[in-house]
Order: structure tokens, then C-alpha cells, then sequence
């Protein structure tokens, strides 16, 4: 028996996924098509043996939220439950508040992801190496350069035995992993030796993992597969980008095919089966449009995530942007952002968390229209957010439209 837990999180001050965030909890934001952590889902109901998936975090169990989880037990024949925080606990306060539920029928082990990173979650392999040497825990790594190590931290492992010896400089939820963690030895239990009086905010990568590193306790795994954390805008575009690339193996059913008298389709595109684009369209590469959508005439669409019910109206051009909840593009207009991708020549480069501003001023970014935002015709918006509800009236450059 296996369960999964994926930590969620909750809404915070001064997110660096507004405006976005404003209209849905940031894991059910649509990455490549889906909710962020239906790609979690999906992978821990492939594992054999997993029986249950429990969300924790502090977000209200609104509608959009309790529907999303309706959904996916009828989708997967899993049960996923939500399991509210009362406060923020930390990355690992939640695991130690409802270890009863989580540790409930004795489960040989479980899983435990972070909601807010994009991966191709090898998690039956992490599985294999667990059973072919029982270790307390196994991390997910991949390898860092050094300016990553030095801005956000890393692990060191004994490359013989991949034990992790210590971990240098860990900057909380943004080190690059996913924990695999086993049965009852859970270190954040009540029987942990001097560690936590109670059942507080409990930091797993501070608190657990580096009082533990070099001990014997935790070993590392590590995966040459595709990872990204989510933590902005910015990263979300990027993520969906290495998941529209994944589809070609893993749901090549999602992706768009060209067909006669069907819009142009270039590199790996995305299309709501309820959205309606125009023939002479041309989409792609990695573009994703969402439910309702309506695309007009000549559009170029590129790099780009339009969300449900927008608009995009004839010959509008799109490129390294969001479009938000009901937001209407005029005709001719033009909105384009700068992308913020990893180094191309450095294998080991990952998406770094993006900086709004340098000196006072906004760095070029990715533009993202808020919910029902309308943007007049012949105009441009260039590296620009916009929040929801605002009705442009001219080009902006390099702006956030208040």
C-alpha cells in the first residue's frame, strides 16, 4: 500500500503569481492545458499500489477547489482528499498536524511533492531504488550549476553511496526536490529526539533534512528528467512548455494535429475541444487555449497561454504572454513579452525565480493580462501587467497597469 501526499500551499501576501492568482488557488492555474498538480495526480496514480492522495495546504475548500477534487477521483479512481491547515505549518508542519491520516493502514511508504514544480516525477523508479535499499528517505535532485548552488542552495552526496552528506545554504521551498519519505520512521513524529516541542510551523528542508544530512538517513535520486519550480507567471509559461513537449510521449491525444481547413499548427499546441479558431490562424510552438476560447483570423499565437473565455479578435498577434479568465485582444493589436528561459548552452541551467524590478525599474518579462481585461485595437502592450478590469485605452511598454 502507498499514499502521496502534495503540498499545495496557501494564498500569501505578495505573490509573485499575481495577478493570476486572483481568480484560482495558484495549483489549479492551467499548465499545458490542465490544473498545475492534475500532472501530479496523474503521475502518482500510475504508480502501483497507491491507494490514496491527500492535498495539504491553507487555501479555503472553495468551489473551483472541491470540484477539482470531485473530478479527479472520478478521473484517476483514486481517492484525493483535501486536508485544510488551520495555519500555515511550513512544508513540513502539515505532514506532522495530519501524520494520523497520512499514516493511516500503515502504508509501506509514501510520497511527497511540492505543487509548485514541474517535473516528469519518476516516482516508480524512486520507488524500486527505496525497495532495493530501505533509507528513511529518498530526494528527488538534479544537478545545479553554481550560481544555482550559491543563490538557492544544494545537497551534496557521496557519489558512491548517494547518501546526502550535508546541504549547504537551503533557501526553503525553492531547493530543487521532491521527497520520498518511508513508512512510520517520520522523523517529525512525536518521538523525534529533541527536535520540536509541538506540532508547529516545521521547515522540512531546514528543520528535517539538514539535521539529519550526513547520518545515514537520506539519500538522494537523481533524475536527468525534465524539472522547473512554479513560481511565477514567468515559470508557469516555461513549464508548460516542458510539459506540451512531454505530451508527445506521455497524452499525445492533447496535442493538436494540422489538418485541412484547420489552423496552422507549429511544434506542440494545446486546443480546448470547446475552443473555436479560425482556420487562417497560426499557433505555435507551445501554446496553450483553454475552454471557450474564441481565436479570430489571421492570429498569431506563440509561446503563449490563453485562459478561458478569452478573446483574441482578427489578426491580433500574441507572443511570450498570458491572456487571461475573459480578456478580449482588438484587432490588429499586438501583445508580446521577453522570455526569461534558462541558459540554452548549460545543460544544467534551470528556470531561475524572476526579479519584478532592478534599480526602480521593471525588467522585461513575460505580459500578463489579468481576468476580463480588454485591449483595444492596433495598439501594443509590450512586457507589461495588467491588472483585472482594465479597460486600456492606449499602448503601454514596460508597465504594471494598476
Amino acid at each position: 500500500m502507498l499514499k502521496a501526499v502534495i503540498l499545495i500551499g496557501g494564498p500569501q501576501k505578495g505573490t509573485r503569481f499575481r495577478p493570476l492568482s486572483f481568480e484560482v488557488p495558484k495549483p489549479l492555474f492551467p499548465v499545458a492545458g490542465v490544473p498545475m498538480i492534475q500532472h501530479h495526480i496523474e503521475a502518482c496514480a500510475q504508480v502501483p499500489g497507491m491507494q490514496e492522495i491527500l492535498l495539504i495546504g491553507f487555501y479555503q475548500p472553495d468551489e473551483p477547489l472541491t470540484q477539482f477534487l470531485e473530478a479527479a477521483q472520478q478521473e484517476f479512481n483514486l481517492p484525493v482528499r483535501y486536508l485544510q491547515e488551520f495555519a500555515p505549518l511550513g512544508t513540513g508542519g502539515g505532514l506532522y498536524h495530519f501524520r494520523d491520516q497520512i499514516l493511516a493502514g500503515s502504508p509501506e511508504a509514501f510520497f511527497v511533492l511540492n505543487a509548485d514544480v514541474c517535473s516528469d516525477f519518476p516516482l516508480s523508479a524512486m520507488l524500486e531504488a527505496h525497495r532495493r535499499q530501505r533509507h528513511p528517505f529518498l530526494l528527488l535532485g538534479t544537478t545545479a550549476n553554481r550560481t544555482q548552488s550559491l543563490n538557492y542552495g544544494c545537497i551534496v552526496e557521496n557519489p558512491q553511496t548517494h547518501e546526502v552528506r550535508a546541504e549547504r545554504g537551503l533557501g526553503g521551498p525553492e531547493c530543487p526536490r521532491d521527497v520520498f519519505q518511508n513508512r512510520r520512521q517520520h522523523t517529525i513524529g512525536e518521538d523525534s529526539p529533541g527536535l520540536w516541542p509541538g506540532a508547529g510551523t516545521i521547515r522540512l528542508e531546514q528543520d528535517v533534512f539538514s539535521a539529519l544530512a550526513g547520518q545515514g538517513q537520506i539519500y538522494v535520486h537523481l533524475t536527468d528528467g525534465i524539472w522547473s519550480q512554479i513560481k511565477s507567471a514567468g515559470s508557469a509559461l516555461y513549464a508548460s512548455r516542458l510539459y506540451l513537449s512531454r505530451y508527445q510521449d506521455t497524452h499525445p491525444e492533447r496535442l493538436a494535429k494540422h489538418t485541412p481547413g484547420g489552423p496552422w499548427i507549429r511544434g506542440n499546441v494545446y486546443i480546448h475541444p470547446t475552443a473555436k479558431v479560425a482556420p487562417s490562424a497560426v499557433l505555435g510552438p507551445n501554446v496553450s487555449i483553454g475552454k471557450g476560447v474564441t481565436v479570430g483570423e489571421g492570429v498569431r499565437l506563440r509561446e503563449s497561454i490563453v485562459l478561458h473565455g478569452a478573446t483574441l479578435q482578427e489578426h491580433t498577434c500574441v507572443l511570450h504572454s498570458i491572456v487571461g479568465w475573459g480578456s478580449t485582444v482588438g484587432r490588429w493589436a499586438r501583445v508580446e513579452g521577453t522570455p526569461n528561459d534558462p541558459n540554452p548552452n548549460d545543460p544544467r541551467a534551470r528556470m531561475d525565480s524572476e526579479s519584478l524590478f532592478k534599480d526602480g525599474k521593471l525588467l522585461p518579462a513575460i505580459t500578463i493580462l489579468g481576468c476580463r481585461v480588454r485591449i483595444p485595437a492596433e495598439v501594443l502592450i509590450l512586457n507589461s501587467i495588467v491588472l483585472p478590469h482594465k479597460e486600456l485605452s492606449r499602448s503601454f511598454t514596460n508597465q504594471i497597469i494598476l
